[in-house]
């Protein structure tokens, strides 16, 4: 028997033997499986009313499938005896039973702040989950480094990495061989099958992939050596290479650069935007120590000088982004992505110290503080969903009060039209506020705040936001007028005839036909390409009595609402339509949506309009 064929009957027998080695895990997989297999047999509307059933229990036994491997590991390494392993198993099966029970009884979505036909899960409370999903597998990762075996956690975090890549190549061959064959009998045999059919075939193989990932794992019993954990920890030499002499250079490189933005940021006060400044340091932060960990043991001098320079380098650009989110912090307050960036920098400068005393040492405390980290963002009181509401809350309150526009927990026009900072600051914060979910707002604020008009008429003036936004684009090339129909009652009288949805026929061969008085009339919308203004023919009879462009509707929507960076707002009917009128016809055109885009850089202009309805009248 070749190596190759041991190794493929090595991981099959690992895949059946996981069912045995691991019965709370399998069977919470097996239970995912089943589920979604259900909600596949379920058409939607039949499956609707069952959804937030479904939901709570794929989220449950997705939990069980983690938190059972980590519990049977942890009795495996730290016991080793039928006592404990049964009460692990036992534990698996309380967690999934009491998840479930509060997913049902407690994780509906707040109806208050959404309407919905049928029950859904929180935001929430699907994160809460997922925390207590990603805090397990970490602490499998280091439940399964024992140290007293040749191993330590860098080998056990490349193992876990090992395993899945292992996993998802097998799950993702059965996936296509599987789905081959039933393409060949529907194509074939039975032309009528179906679609539903590969929907079953990627549950089932996904199934059997989690078990080909649990099983590749090593026996974790304390004292029993397992001779396949030296293979499974060992990098490749193709990995080896990868590693310490392609993405060290490159993190070294971005290393580099990144310090002398710093330097050069600190010296222009050019600032970057912050999204785009939080998503690097998001990547160089995680991809830095999970590539630190990963070379740990390499012996080439360009794993040696990282594993010395990136901690001491890392604390060095740190220190730059304390400043930028110090500077954020003063213009906005706190918000979601300053609360994510800030659980990064906290992260990352406790693993750039860590790593630069303890060296290999740090890497449990390093996932320990990660976990907290996790834990935190969920928490009740410190949550990403009520810290940052309530720190904005406090922010708009301190804004309102000072500008007298908050008196005794009442919202009262402001007499004289505030500062455009303060004017800025205010809009930015209750926007915020107004999209918040899963989160207790004082009595004075109104949901329906972020909205154009409502705003305007509790606050005493319009909504404005900063030219130059640093927030989230910075100083971009984008340059827009974005408007949509604001909801009041429309006067249509006069009119005998009404076409919706005018926007569908939008081709010179595509019209609406009617029977008037005087003949046939044909209606074409055109909308041409995307950089042309729509115009509107109309003919009777053949003959064209109405050639009419946007040109001019443009011209005075633009010149009312001018191109800048703006994003949609809400539009009274006088702007959002349009009357023509001859002396045989009048027809009224109605808006939805309009918009005029300008990329100053190609000096392009794309203009776009949805025609909500057509109202046309003979004289």
């Amino acid at each position: 028997m070749s190596a190759l064929t041991k190794s493929i009957n090595k991981i099959y027998k690992g895949s059946l033997k996981a069912f045995q080695t691991f019965p709370a895990s399998i069977a919470s997989a097996l239970a995912f499986a089943l589920v979604t297999m259900v909600r596949i047999k379920l058409d939607w509307p039949e499956q609707e009313a069952y959804n937030f059933l479904f939901n709570c229990l794929h989220w449950a036994f997705a939990l069980g499938a983690i938190f059972g491997l980590t519990a049977v590991t942890a009795s495996q390494s730290r016991r080793n005896d039928a006592k404990s392993f049964r009460l692990a198993n036992f534990v698996s099966f309380l967690l999934v039973l009491g998840t479930f029970a509060l997913l049902y009884l407690l994780g509906e979505q707040d109806t208050g702040i959404e309407i919905s036909r049928t029950s859904r899960l929180s935001i929430i409370a699907v994160s809460r989950v997922s925390a207590a999903i990603t805090v397990s597998f970490l602490a499998f990762i280091v439940l399964a480094s024992h140290t007293k075996e040749n191993s330590d956690f860098s080998r056990s975090f490349f193992m876990t990495h090992k395993a899945v890549f292992i996993a998802a190549i097998y799950g993702m061959v059965m996936l296509a061989g599987a789905s081959g064959v039933a393409g060949a009998i529907q194509a074939l045999l039975y032309n009528d099958m179906s679609e539903k059919v590969y929907m079953y075939i990627a549950t089932i193989a996904g199934f059997l992939a989690f078990t080909i990932f649990v099983g590749y794992f090593p026996d974790f019993r304390k004292g029993e050596i397992d001779e396949h954990r030296k293979i499974a920890q060992k990098q490749p030499r193709f990995v080896e290479i990868l590693f310490e002499f392609i993405m060290v250079p490159i993190i070294i490189a971005m290393t580099a650069v990144l310090i002398a933005w710093s330097a050069r940021t600190i010296i222009t006060s050019d600032w970057p935007p912050f999204a785009e400044l939080s998503s690097i340091a998001t990547a160089y932060a995680f991809g830095g120590i999970w590539l630190h960990v990963m070379v740990t043991h390499g012996e080439s001098g360009l794993a040696k000088f990282y594993r010395k320079v990136y901690p001491i380098a890392a604390i060095v650009i740190l220190a730059f982004e304390a400043w930028a989110i110090m500077d954020q912090l003063g213009r906005f307050g706190l918000k979601t992505i300053e609360y994510y960036f800030i659980l990064t920098w906290i992260v990352a400068a406790f693993a750039s110290v860590f790593l630069l005393l303890m060296k290999k040492k740090a890497h449990r405390a390093i996932v320990f503080v990660i976990c907290v980290m996790i834990i935190i963002s969920v928490l009740p009181v410190t949550g990403y969903n009520v810290l940052p509401v309530n720190m904005q809350v406090n922010r708009l309150e301190g804004l309102l009060e000072n500008e007298g526009i908050l008196l005794d927990g009442q919202l009262v026009p402001a007499n004289d039209e505030p500062m455009q900072s303060v004017r800025e600051s205010i809009t930015d914060s209750v926007i915020f506020i107004a999209r918040a979910n899963d989160a207790d707002l004082p009595e004075w604020f109104d949901k329906r705040l972020g909205e154009k008009n409502v705003f305007e008429e509790k606050m005493g003036f319009k909504q404005i936001w900063p030219e130059n936004d640093n927030y989230y684009g910075g100083q971009s090339n984008y340059m827009g007028t974005s408007l949509f129909l604001a909801r009041e009652p429309i006067d249509i009288e006069g009119y005998k005839w009404a076409f919706n949805g005018m926007s569908l026929y939008s081709g010179e061969e595509e019209s609406l036909s009617l029977n008037g008085e005087r003949g046939l009339y044909k209606f074409y919308w055109k909308m041409g390409k995307e950089r042309d203004v729509p115009s509107l023919e109309i003919t009777l009879d053949g003959t064209v009595i109405i050639d009419e462009n946007m040109n001019g509707y443009f011209d005075r929507i633009l010149e009312a609402y001018p191109i800048g960076g703006r994003e949609p707002q809400e539009t009274p009917l006088k702007d959002m339509s349009i009357n023509i009128e001859t002396s045989e016809v009048e027809v009224f055109l109605i808006f939805r949506h309009v918009e005029a885009n300008v990329d100053p850089q190609d000096d392009i202009i794309n203009y776009w309009v949805d025609l909500d309805a057509l109202y046309f009248n003979e004289k």
